[in-house]
């Protein structure tokens, strides 16, 4: 069990919190409330679960959630009992359809590298329930399947952009076993190709750069006050992301043979050379890549939708991803 003065370990805290009085069929004393949830009977002293509690609660009901605050008679006294009436709670009547919900499962999916993981996919099953089963069973199972392992450079990074903060990190360039100090301006996080990269002014080469997250050697270090810097009105991360994997891809692209299942792959549908129909169900395309890596990582987010025929090495490394992403996938729900 996460530390309860970790992010990950409140946000569990609060979850079983708001658990426990949503189950409560008459208001909870606080006592009992402690002796539930299992993060508050580690709490040592009576004054520190007074506090932790009262934190949590107004945290319940800044985030919207109704905690009702009612008398209950306990042995013969009153005393103040919570509970939130699932009535307030529940959500609204909501008319999704399979592949907003799938969007939805994206969001749940990127969240999987921020500490927000767990409310995030109880947030999509909440949403799910009474959705079309066959309709939503496959995307929302292949945004889980495909749910990456986080890269440890997010959540420093994360927050040194929100707070404007310089960062100081090792960083390994694509093609170099050498690791370089990088002084970095972060102006910006972007999901591209199954990849998160920062987009940034690198005060050392006093220039844009862009900088993938899982080439960050050890520790990020944020430096000096915050609110340091001003993000550029004209930054577009994605522009920036997109520009650097130009500049690399002057290499001779590469064919590859894909069967794509029918209503699937419309981006690598758009850059097929030739698109052939094989059955009902399957259609086969010809398409160029570039660098193997980040082409591997896009055939891989597609999961079942997207089979390689050739060539073997391009199949391979999306074999290796997916074995990769389930065994990621098998951790998180086993933990």
């Amino acid at each position: 069990m996460p530390a309860t003065n970790t992010p990950r370990g409140k946000t569990e805290r609060l979850m079983n919190l708001t658990m426990c009085l949503l189950e409560a069929r008459q208001p909870l004393p606080r006592e009992r409330i402690r002796r539930v949830v299992e993060q508050y009977r580690s709490v040592a002293s009576d004054d520190a679960f007074e506090r932790m509690f009262e934190r949590d609660k107004d945290d319940l009901r800044t985030l919207g959630i109704p905690v009702r605050t009612e008398t209950v008679t306990v042995a013969f006294e009153d005393e103040v009992g919570y509970r939130i009436d699932p009535a307030d709670y529940a959500l609204p009547d909501l008319e999704l359809t399979p592949q907003e919900l799938a969007v939805l499962g994206l969001a749940a999916r990127e969240w999987q590298h921020a500490s927000l993981a767990r409310p995030a996919t109880l947030a999509l099953q909440k949403l799910a329930v009474g959705a079309d089963g066959d309709e939503l069973a496959r995307p929302v199972a292949l945004l889980e399947r495909l749910a990456a392992p986080p890269d440890p450079a997010f959540d420093p990074v994360r927050a040194a952009c929100r707070q404007r903060r310089v960062i100081e990190f090792g960083y390994r360039s694509h093609g170099s076993a050498e690791t370089v100090e990088r002084r970095v301006q972060p102006w910006g996080l972007v999901r591209w190709r199954g990849r998160w990269y920062l987009t940034g002014h690198d005060l050392g080469r006093d220039d844009r750069r862009v900088f993938r997250l899982s080439r960050v050697v050890g520790e990020v270090r944020a430096v000096g006050r915050g609110g340091a810097f001003e993000v550029p009105a004209d930054h577009d991360g994605v522009a920036m992301v997109e520009e650097s994997f130009r500049g690399l891809t002057t290499i001779t692209p590469s064919p590859a043979v894909l069967r794509v299942r029918a209503g699937a792959g419309h981006e690598l549908r758009r850059r097929a050379r030739t698109v052939g129909q094989v059955d009902d169900e399957w259609d086969l395309i010809d398409i160029d890549h570039g660098i193997l890596d980040a082409f591997a990582d896009e055939v891989a987010s597609y999961g079942g939708d997207v089979v390689v025929e050739q060539p073997a090495h391009l199949r391979e490394a999306v074999v290796r991803r997916l074995r990769a992403s389930l065994a990621a996938h098998d951790e998180r729900s086993g933990a």
